[in-house]
């Protein structure tokens, strides 16, 4: 049977009442299962922290001595019980080392997907699709108008050029996959990284990840006479250098808005799009859908004569 509350959305966030620890907290809490190590999902200052390897090693470059009281390392598949919930982290294919939450409960599976998408990326474990009763899914673009491109075709469009490109992205994640891609379809470009994106490219490579070739970025290459450059920065740099010239400013991102202003437009996600969303309900074939991370509106309407779709935020 399925427990309505055993999972409620609080202002810390996701609170599993009956094993008391929260999923993803927004603010330190005592008991923290972690999916990734995304900032918006994993913060500092948790006194218990159950999370993968390579999370753990992203959060304690990020926070250093503040990362966690106690981190309890789970391999994927490997069952560990919370205060009488059973779990398993389970490949959610966002990031390296992103999970997917399954919790059993007095025969009930709940499955929560964390950020997760299906597309093929080398640089993390691909998505698993395991059975649940209930599934707990991220819904940021859960919009039947968004539908994410084929990521090889996108980054092709970087050889249009041979200007330089400024090429920025999110440190952790995305920075790697576009570095492993260009590796792939760009090999006429030179790749330099910001130093801030380095120690994230080193952990994936002591994990076992091959990205491809790199350098580190020197901003006095802006000003020299060469081409085919591309210089992957951060957010914050990228947005720094607005009047920058003899470059071609481009953000990698799903999100349109963050588009408009860029000279050429990379749609590269790292979230599922509608159909994939569609596609995973059809494989977990779970009783109810809850949504979290953003809105599922329009997911309860798409299945209002099917399923049960309970919205928590």
């Amino acid at each position: 049977m399925i427990a309505e509350d055993f999972l409620v959305q609080t202002k810390i966030g996701l609170y599993c009442v009956y094993g008391d620890f929260y999923l993803d907290p927004k603010e330190p809490v005592r008991l923290a299962v972690i999916s990734h190590a995304h900032g918006d999902h994993a913060v500092p200052g948790n006194a218990k922290v159950y999370c993968g390897r390579a999370t753990s090693l992203f959060m304690k470059h990020r926070y250093r001595e503040e990362a966690a009281g106690e981190f309890y390392i789970k391999a994927y598949h490997e069952a560990f019980e919370i205060n009488g919930v059973l779990l398993q982290f389970i490949p959610a294919g966002h990031i390296l080392g992103s999970a997917q939450i399954l919790m059993e409960y007095q025969g009930t599976r709940y499955l929560y997907t964390g950020d997760f998408k299906l597309q093929k990326d080398p640089t993390c474990e691909p998505f698993e699709f395991v059975g649940a009763d209930v599934l707990i899914t991220e819904t940021t673009f859960a919009n039947p108008e968004t539908q994410h491109p084929d990521p090889e075709e996108e980054i092709k469009k970087l050889n249009s050029t041979d200007l330089n490109i400024m090429l920025g992205a999110y440190v952790l994640g995305k920075s790697q996959r576009l570095l492993e891609l260009m590796n792939q379809y760009c090999k006429g470009k030179k790749i330099l990284v910001h130093h801030s994106i380095l120690p994230f490219i080193k952990i994936y490579e002591q994990e076992g990840r091959s990205l491809g070739t790199y350098e580190i970025f020197d901003k006095r290459i802006l000003k020299a006479n060469v081409k085919n450059v591309v210089y992957l920065v951060p957010p914050m740099v990228f947005n720094s250098n607005v009047k920058t010239l003899n470059v071609i400013k481009v953000f990698a991102t799903g999100w349109k808005d963050l588009q408009k202003m860029n000279q050429m437009q990379l749609y590269l996600s790292d979230h599922a799009d509608w159909k994939d969303i569609l596609y995973t309900i059809s494989q977990v074939k779970p009783t109810e859908v809850w949504t979290t991370h953003g809105s599922g509106h329009q997911l309860k309407f798409h299945y209002q004569e099917s399923l049960v779709v309970k919205l928590l935020n």
